[in-house]
């Protein structure tokens, strides 16, 4: 058996930046083992697998350890090859997850793609549980957080961009915490906010652009800012770097739109004997 595979960077508009991503177009579903079988030989911080059903696609994620519920940059990157390689005409495309429909739309003057997600509202932590978290940030980060919220992940803030730049994490005590990983975050200099994010429990140390976080990083800054503002320009710190333009939306401001870029970079054939 072959199956088709596609390397690109998202939320970048050139090679060797953004979050790269596998992706592999299927006519039917592999066994669980075996998905996971790629991801871990594909060895990037997510691989992304779908199949058509019904008037879109149903479409799951794996990093090298697991299954993931919510991936952002490599839905960008699955539309992207279903728009670029696979030639789809449709503006909008549906795409079916554990987190619900996902819909990722082309308009036809621009070279971005909008993805349209739910949001998650991180909770405050207060008191001693506030206390007692932000002297454990304080060790495995090396940089005394400000502030300290939950919601998938743990949302870290701290005082400027600068201080987002300085953290060492231990990614070690890192993964002792619940939840998936650690978003830290802060006011940009040459943007609204700034963010690095760490999944250590996925084996991915420092993801360099995680749309999925900014379903977290957006809503937070929306209430952070009391709502004066519902559009953001966001740039994640990683070494590779990346923008991510989002929008809060929907009743209630349960939604949000994020916009990005993809940048092909190789494709290949994966050869599978007896699957």
């Amino acid at each position: 058996m072959q199956i088709k595979l596609y390397q690109v960077d998202s939320f970048s508009d050139r090679p060797f930046a953004g979050n790269p991503a596998a992706v592999c177009p299927l006519g039917a579903w592999l066994d669980d083992d075996m998905l996971q079988a790629i991801a871990e030989e594909n060895n990037l911080s997510e691989t992304a697998f779908f199949v058509p059903e019904g008037d879109g696609f149903r479409l799951r994620w794996f990093t090298p350890e697991a299954e993931v519920d919510l991936c952002g940059h490599a839905t960008l990157a699955a539309a992207h090859v279903l728009y670029t390689h696979l030639h789809s005409e449709k503006p909008s495309l549906h795409f079916y997850t554990r987190s619900g429909e996902l819909v990722v739309s082309k308009e036809d003057d621009s070279p971005a793609l909008t993805m349209d997600f739910p949001a998650s509202y991180p909770q405050a932590i207060s008191g001693e549980a506030r206390a007692g978290l932000l002297n454990f940030f304080e060790g495995a980060l090396g940089v005394r957080p400000v502030a300290v919220a939950s919601a998938f992940d743990y949302i870290v803030e701290f005082a400027s961009a600068a201080d987002v730049q300085a953290v060492v994490p231990d990614h070690g005590q890192l993964s002792l915490l619940d939840g998936r990983g650690v978003v830290i975050t802060a006011p940009g200099d040459d943007c609204d906010f700034v963010s690095r994010c760490f999944f250590p429990k996925l084996r991915v140390n420092e993801d360099p652009v995680t749309g999925s976080a900014h379903c977290e990083l957006a809503p937070y800054w929306f209430a952070r800012w009391q709502q004066e503002r519902s559009e953001f320009v966001a740039k994640q710190l990683s070494r590779r770097g990346g923008t991510v333009h989002c929008r809060i939306t929907g009743d209630g401001h349960q939604r949000v739109e994020l916009k990005g870029t993809v940048a092909d970079y190789c494709q290949g054939t994966i050869t599978l004997v007896n699957p």
